[in-house]
């Protein structure tokens, strides 16, 4: 079967307001305990409110909730086949350079395992798994006017290694 697609731009007209944000990720988990290590001991996030013995709200910074965990329909059971439809990764944006260091700098020291570090030219990034195998990027965004722009103006997007020793210099500024 052959199915030909419109472009994007002609299939609505409508557009989301540009002050749109993505407000919270709910994850189902197989152990809230586990969640709850690698979220807030591991990557800092202060637990705002559990939901009964079932699940969790976290966030950074005081708002209600960034991330909601449950066990709801997941308690004990294996984690999702990468290889099937669902979530790819939960985005982590850090607000600085230094930021994003002190947190890579965390997780080198505590021996967990990246998945991957990529400088993508507006952004850089490292990946990992939480302990359900549910991919997390841990990221921040150059400012815009350091984005590399193509001749015909749009973003020259890539992905190439991520130079961790000099990420990790920001911590000696």
């Amino acid at each position: 079967m052959n199915e030909s697609k419109a472009p994007v731009e002609t299939m609505n007209d409508y557009k989301v307001p540009t002050q749109t944000t993505i407000g919270h990720v709910h994850l189902k988990v197989s152990n809230l305990d586990k969640a709850l290590e690698f979220y807030c001991g591991l990557l800092g996030f202060e637990l705002t409110t559990t939901y009964g013995e079932d699940a969790a709200f976290i966030s950074a910074g005081g708002y209600h909730h960034h991330i909601g965990l449950n066990t709801w329909y997941s308690k004990g059971k294996p984690a999702a086949n990468p290889r099937s439809v669902g979530l790819f990764h939960t985005a982590i944006l850090y607000p600085s350079r230094k930021d994003l260091a002190v947190i890579v700098k965390r997780l080198i020291d505590r021996n967990y395992p990246f998945t991957g570090a990529s400088d993508h030219g507006v952004s850089e990034a490292v990946y990992l798994d939480d302990p359900d195998g549910n991919g997390v990027e841990l990221y921040r965004d150059r400012p815009k006017e350091e984005w590399p722009i193509k001749e015909d103006g749009s973003l020259d997007m890539y992905t190439q290694r991520l130079d961790l020793a000099d990420l990790l210099s920001e911590l000696d500024k």
